[in-house]
């Protein structure tokens, strides 16, 4: 079997400088370079990975967490996260928490034991901020917050419900049912409601711009309730029902069914992918005319959105700039610790600082402010635009409630397609 020293007796250097070629730490000479790369052509030598990561202090290894991938919409974003992560050297471990019935745990145990280099993470948690910041490792968080310091990467979800608003008020809708996750992800929101379903508790309040406020580590809870103020705003009935936990999709073919038998005279749907099909083959299913009787509005634009029978109006989350986004900031956030362990490793015993806690991402190159512009008119999603149009809206702001605090925080635009399930107008 070829080794380094037979690599370096025929390039003529030490063993040392063969590792450093190998490894790409340290300087070398491109003349001595040439010989070592040579050496190797000529020797057919493969360089042991384990023995190069080990000695590096890296795997190449990110876990990716979720809840699960039966869901359409995790399943297309880690199809595109993992594609991303492949296209800079890395391989994810997908983690889904409740296809395995397992808690985060275990993987964030293996960050600690350096049998990953980082977690991207997606799946709800009841973890407190502290437990996510004494980590000390790479982390960054998909759409809710872990805690300060770390990387964000969330869609704007405030201007898809407003986008939502938009399409139903012009269309004169009078009533309509939103179905959903369990409300108590809302966490502020009391469970005892008022007329309508609703909270006792005005939702006018908490609906400021970047959504301050809310005792809750959703964003994505946001589109509903800013969807919720604007109805409430024009007047407009709705009713929010829950549909069960992420992984029940037979949840949502129960809800929508007890939405068409409860409430005679429904005739705005929304709900993800997921609930918008259910609903639609329920319409046809009993002679429901959509979009005259029923209008039906779908939130995320997964392959889905295009199986239902009928072409869905959606609201399209744009899956490959999140999986890019998501990439660079725990590459960056690996990249930095490496840098932190490096400088550590060669500073004087009286030289050195303190470390930060947290994910360790860089602040974004081409951070930006919060820009509604881009969302069209008073910060709506334009129809049709295309989600690869434009820099995207970067952010590091406070948080107060459910803001972001000392952390970069990426939020990607959507933008709305219409399909056959609302009226034109």
């Amino acid at each position: 079997m070829v080794g380094m020293r037979d690599v370096a007796r025929v390039a003529g250097v030490s063993i040392s400088t063969v590792s450093l070629v190998v490894n790409g730490t340290g300087y070398v000479s491109d003349e001595m370079k040439a010989r070592v790369h040579s050496a190797m052509e000529d020797l057919d030598y493969i360089p042991n990975e384990l023995a190069r990561n080990l000695y590096r202090n890296r795997t190449d290894i990110i876990g990716v967490i979720v809840p699960t991938i039966r869901h359409p919409f995790f399943a297309t974003l880690t199809a595109s996260l993992q594609r991303v992560l492949y296209q800079h050297g890395f391989r994810a471990i997908l983690c889904s928490t409740v296809d395995v019935n397992q808690d985060v745990d275990q993987y964030v145990d293996m960050l600690r034991r350096h049998m990953m280099d980082g977690i991207i993470m997606g799946d709800h948690t009841t973890y407190p901020a502290s437990y996510w910041t004494s980590i000390g490792r790479p982390l960054v968080a998909f759409d809710r917050y872990l805690g300060p310091g770390i990387p964000v990467v969330a869609s704007d979800h405030e201007g898809g419900g407003r986008s939502v608003a938009d399409i139903l008020l012009r269309s004169k809708a009078r009533h309509v049912v939103m179905i959903g996750g369990p409300r108590e992800q809302f966490h502020d929101i009391p469970r005892a409601g008022s007329k309508q379903g609703r909270s006792a508790k005005s939702l006018a309040d908490p609906i400021q711009p970047v959504g301050g406020g809310l005792d809750t580590t959703f964003p994505t809870v946001r589109y509903y309730l800013t969807l919720e103020h604007a109805l409430d705003q024009a007047e407009v009935r709705y009713e929010y029902v829950e549909a069960g936990a992420v992984e029940s999709l037979e949840g949502y073919a129960r809800a929508v069914n007890h939405v068409l038998d409860a409430y005679d005279d429904v005739d705005a749907v929304v709900s993800s992918d997921i609930g918008a099909a259910y609903c639609v083959q329920e319409a046809i299913r009993r002679g429901i005319r959509i979009p005259d009787d029923l209008q039906v509005i779908a939130y995320d634009g997964t392959y889905l959105a295009d199986a239902a029978g009928m072409r869905l109006t959606a609201l399209q989350q744009n899956f490959d700039r999140i999986a890019e986004l998501l990439g660079r900031r725990i590459i960056e956030s690996i990249e930095a610790d490496e840098e932190r362990d490096n400088a550590r490793r060669s500073a004087r015993p009286s030289g050195g600082g303190k470390t930060k806690t947290g994910g360790g991402g860089r602040e974004c190159r081409d951070r930006g402010a919060y820009s509604a512009t881009r969302l069209g008119g008073q910060g709506g999603v334009s129809e049709g635009e295309d989600p690869h149009a434009g820099p995207d809206s970067v952010a590091e702001s406070a948080m107060d409630g459910n803001r972001f605090v000392h952390t970069v925080a990426d939020v990607i635009p959507l933008y709305v397609r219409i399909g056959e399930t609302t009226k034109p107008n």
